[in-house]
């Protein structure tokens, strides 16, 4: 009896170890958060109007919109690699050092870009990876100093995180600090909708 007990418990032990040696800690899922409230369809950024008008086919893909993303601890780490990567690999620089104009939206060239460049490059890559248009939507805020941002919103089944190119956390969005002015329409890549501004700080506010 003494020896079978034994043996069960360094079963159970052997089981569980193994288990945990498997596991990923806690820390790299994000807890369950809020999703942002949107509204009816509005105008696009400017920047993101010339981009479809030099490259069409950017802006005329449907995807078909089967929700948040449900994620996991693989896809996670995926999504987090990417963002860091893109981060590193690209040097911030502004439209106008680049272009010479102003609202310049644009794929990373030479290696330098400005923050829509790094939001379309993300976007981009996690396509390449596997995760649907439907669920990575390029998004204009306003930071606390009253400048104009674009960041690269992630639906999940946890909520909405913000890839950004001035932070290499995800962060749920309403942990950023900036007011959400628009964003891409999930089911169509050259429509833009109104994020819903009065529902959104009330939603920033109770998490």
């Amino acid at each position: 009896m003494g020896g079978s007990s034994r043996s069960l418990r360094f079963l159970a032990v052997a089981i569980l170890a193994g288990a945990l040696a498997q596991s990923v800690p806690a820390s790299a899922m994000p807890g369950s958060g809020a999703a942002m409230q949107v509204s009816g369809l509005t105008s696009q950024p400017i920047g993101h109007y010339d981009l479809c008008q030099r490259s069409p086919g950017e802006c005329s893909i449907r995807p078909i919109d089967r929700g948040p993303l449900p994620i996991d601890n693989a896809i996670w780490r995926k999504i987090d690699r990417i963002n860091r990567s893109v981060n590193e690999t690209v040097s911030p620089r502004s439209d106008l050092e680049i272009y010479g104009r102003d609202e310049w939206w644009a794929y990373p060239v030479n290696g330098v870009g400005d923050c829509e460049d790094y939001a379309l490059e993300k976007r981009k890559r996690l396509a390449e990876a596997g995760i649907s248009l439907s669920n990575l939507l390029l998004t204009v805020v306003r930071k606390p100093d009253g400048e104009g941002h674009a960041v690269l919103t992630l639906r999940t089944d946890r909520g909405d995180f913000i890839l950004d190119n001035l932070n290499n956390d995800l962060r749920p969005w309403y942990s950023t600090g900036y007011k959400f002015l628009k964003r891409q329409a999930s089911n169509h890549t050259g429509h833009w909708v109104t994020l819903r501004e009065d529902r959104n700080m009330l939603v920033g506010a109770l998490q």
